[in-house]
């Protein structure tokens, strides 16, 4: 009897530790409530306020020269120098033969990587009860729920290159709706997956009949 009490009661506490371990990882899986992201006024300050010119210093004056002598000095020309033209036409020979027949191709310069960051900024807006919010999403990370229905994925998140034309931020979405109070065996529904640029949020940001979506920026 006793060792019929102790299997059931190990069997009990197995049991108890597997619920927990599947309830923390439904838990770990689930998408988070999105959050305002917090201001920066110093930042938007230092942004706005154009780039003073750099101070220029006088340069010292140049000391004046030495002053002109009172009688004229006479001034011996150099002896002339008479080449032979055989050694100039030598001369011409040997620069030709020496200058290179054709100049050497200029390689491309290898366009710099863009470097990518953890967090994209997205900016969202509820059509229906005009409710706008700028949150984060960490790439690869856990999802964000915006007013109820909307969840974010984020794939990547990078910023353009000094070489690039267009400063720019650009991140790789996944948006799906699917409301808070659902069935667990409802399916999210995807209704927008691709890049989207901050440059040019009405070409490739979220437009749907209720909700608006684009990215902002990237940042670590």
């Amino acid at each position: 009897m006793k060792t019929n009490r102790l299997l059931m009661g190990a069997a009990a506490v197995v049991g108890v530790l597997s619920a927990g371990a599947v309830t923390a990882s439904v838990l770990q899986d689930a998408p988070r409530d999105a959050r305002p992201v917090q201001s920066d006024p110093i930042g938007d300050i230092l942004r706005k306020t154009p780039a003073q010119a750099p101070t220029v210093v006088p340069t010292e004056t140049a000391p004046s020269g030495a002053p002109a002598p009172k009688s004229p000095v006479a001034v011996t020309p150099p002896p002339a120098i008479i080449i032979a033209e055989d050694e100039a036409v030598e001369k011409v020979a040997d620069e030709v033969v020496a200058a290179p027949v054709e100049k050497a191709i200029e390689q491309p310069a290898t366009p710099a990587r863009r470097q990518r960051r953890k967090f994209a900024v997205i900016q969202a807006i509820d059509k229906t009860t005009a409710e706008s919010m700028k949150f984060e999403v960490e790439v690869g990370g856990r999802p964000v729920r915006f007013n109820q229905n909307l969840i974010f994925n984020v794939r990547a998140c990078e910023v353009s290159t000094p070489d690039e034309l267009t400063e720019d931020s650009i991140a790789y979405v996944d948006v799906s709706v699917q409301p808070r109070g659902s069935t667990q065996g409802a399916e999210p529904r995807q209704i927008f997956r691709g890049w989207m640029f901050a440059s040019s949020p009405a070409v490739s940001g979220l437009q749907n009949v209720n909700y608006d979506a684009w990215v902002v920026g990237c940042k670590n």
